[in-house]
This record gives structure tokens, sequence and C-alpha cells, in this order.
């Protein structure tokens, strides 16, 4: 039995037989019995939607982000996940990967799922050519689009985000305060928060009169080999006495690079992560890293959203969420 089969039983419209699903008062008590007893005597259980037909919603929100293998994001998927669940949302993920033509594909087809809102996880999805998040924008013409980690201005758009450059002119000032003379900057992609990151370190050794040029930026392959090999090839063009990495795993990765070239650390080689992931509780020593606040920006992300669709307080489309810094043993 479907909701199509308990309106023809019940006498109703299937708009009707919603309202019941979705506990609307706007259905008379002896109609709303007949229906619940239908639905009981055939042990009828609504799907989503069964429940957003004739209620112009489907409680349904639509998550992407490039990679769920990614500790950062596919923490970031839980918590949003979990707050939406008890927020009364089911969810749909879809996981883009980083070429662009696959997050607008993507982006598309969770647009043609019926959702009511879709949230990008994290920076990835913001193009540095403002022109070029245009996608988003037209997304944006049909349902809210909701960003965490990642700034795009336009309607209906948004954006919960980290503190990125206050964060990471903090840490490369602390470095340079405390016995750094020359920072290498380990980036996987040019994201968002990577530019912002850069930013930061940039300003800070500015402040410092230390080096940071492009050449003071290592572009890491993926895998432990790829981070290996990029600071290798970096150090054939700068001495660095210090790596602050996008991620924990890039740090971690440089601890290795440190174990096989012989360097200590932290009296040789400081090394800094980022995102106050597992990997930084384990590793020896352990990570001086940037807690991020994953959890809270998932769990704003989704308040924002919960009050945007239902319209009952004024929503910021910029929040902006500081982050802090955890004091390890590598540096």
């Amino acid at each position: 039995m479907n909701i199509y089969d308990i309106a023809k039983a019940a006498g109703v419209s299937i708009a009707t037989v919603s309202r019941v699903l979705n506990g609307s008062g706007k259905v008379s008590p002896a109609t709303r019995e007949k229906i619940l007893a239908i639905i009981q005597e055939n042990n009828y259980t609504p799907n989503a939607f069964a429940r957003g037909l004739g209620m112009g919603s489907m409680r349904t929100v639509g998550i992407l982000c490039a990679n769920t293998s990614d500790l950062y994001l596919s923490e970031a998927v839980f918590h949003l996940e979990s707050k939406l669940r008890k927020s009364g949302f089911n969810s749909l993920l879809c996981c883009t990967g980083y070429d662009k033509s696959e997050k607008e594909n993507a982006l598309r087809l969770m647009l043609s799922k019926s959702v009511d809102a879709v949230i990008l996880v994290g920076s990835n999805y913001i193009e540095s050519e403002d022109s070029a998040n245009d996608y988003i924008r037209r997304a944006a013409r049909q349902v809210p689009v909701f960003m965490m980690n990642g700034a795009v201005k336009g309607e209906n758009i948004y954006c919960v985000t980290c503190d990125d450059y206050s964060v990471s002119f903090e840490l490369a000032d602390m470095l340079l305060s405390t016995g750094s003379k020359t920072i290498l900057f380990a980036q996987r992609n040019n994201s968002y928060s990577t530019r912002r990151m850069i930013a930061g370190i940039k300003d800070a050794c500015a402040k410092h009169n230390a080096p940071f040029t492009d050449d003071h930026i290592a572009n890491c392959e993926a895998g432990v080999g790829g981070v290996i090999s990029a600071l290798r090839g970096a150090s054939r063009k700068v001495r660095f006495d210090t790596v602050m990495c996008f991620n924990d795993l890039l740090a971690a990765s440089a601890l290795k690079y440190a174990q096989q070239e012989g360097l200590d650390v932290p009296s040789q080689l400081r090394i800094t992560g980022y995102d106050y992931s597992m990997l930084s509780l384990i590793t020896t020593p352990l990570l001086t890293t940037v807690d991020n606040k994953v959890e809270l920006m998932s769990h704003t992300t989704v308040d924002v959203l919960v009050h945007c669709l239902a319209k009952d307080l004024p929503v910021s489309q910029q929040t902006v969420i500081s982050a802090a810094i955890v004091k390890g043993q590598s540096t």
C-alpha cells in the first residue's frame, strides 16, 4: 500500500493524507482517525517522498562533498547528517570529486531530487575566479544553498566559514616569534581555505621580515610519498626550518619526511598541522595543529538552514567561526 491507496480507501485527497502524516492540524478529527486507522491496519510506513506530497516540502537536504575518505570532510558529513536528522530532515549524500564539471553535474543531479536545500561541504567548491562560481548562484535560484567553509556572495546563499586567515597568521606569528626563520607551506590544492591560510602566513612573514615567495609553497601529490617528494623538491629551492601544513594528514607525512632525512622534530624541523583530527593525537611527536571547529561549523550550518527554511528568525548570509591553536610537541 502507498499514499495513493490510502487516499483512495479513505475517500480523501493525497494532500489530506500528507497533512495527517506531517501532523498538520488542518484535518478534521474524524478524517484524521479514519486515515490513521487505515495506516495502522495496513502497517504502512511513509517515506520522505510521501510525506512531502501536498506539503511543498520533502524535508530532505542534499549534502555534497568532494571525498568522504578525507578526514575533515567525513567528520563534517557525520555531524551535518546527525544534526539534520535531529532537526527532522532526511539527507541525500553525493561525493562529487574535485573536477569542476563533475561538481556542477552533481549539483544539478541533486536539485533534480526535489530537495529543500543543498549543503556544499568544504572550501574546494569555491573557484578562484568569481565568475566560475555562477553555477552555485544558478542553483540558489531554485533552493537555498548553504556553504560550509566556503564563501560566495549571492542571493539565497548562506555561508559558514572558519577564520582560516586569522588563525594562520597567529600560528605563523607564534612560530616566527619563537625561533622559526623560514616557513614552508605544504598544500594539496588551491582551495578557498588554502588561499586564506597562505594570505595569513604571508602577512605574518612580512611582519617579521621573513621570506615567503611562491618557492615557499609546496604542492603535494596524494599519498605520503607525494608529500615527501614535494618537500624534498622544495628543499632544493629554499632552506626551511618549519613546515606549516594544510591539514594533519600532510603534517603526519611531513613527520615521515623528517624521519627519512634524519631531522629531529622540533629542534631541526618544526611541523604544524590543521583540522585537529585523530592523526594529531597519535603521531610521535604529537602535532601542533589548529582546531577549526568542524562540529561547531556543522551544527551552525544546520541551525542557519533550519531557521532559513522556517523563516522564523532573521538569518545572516555570512557566519565566521574562530579557530584555535592546539599546542603539541612538533614545534
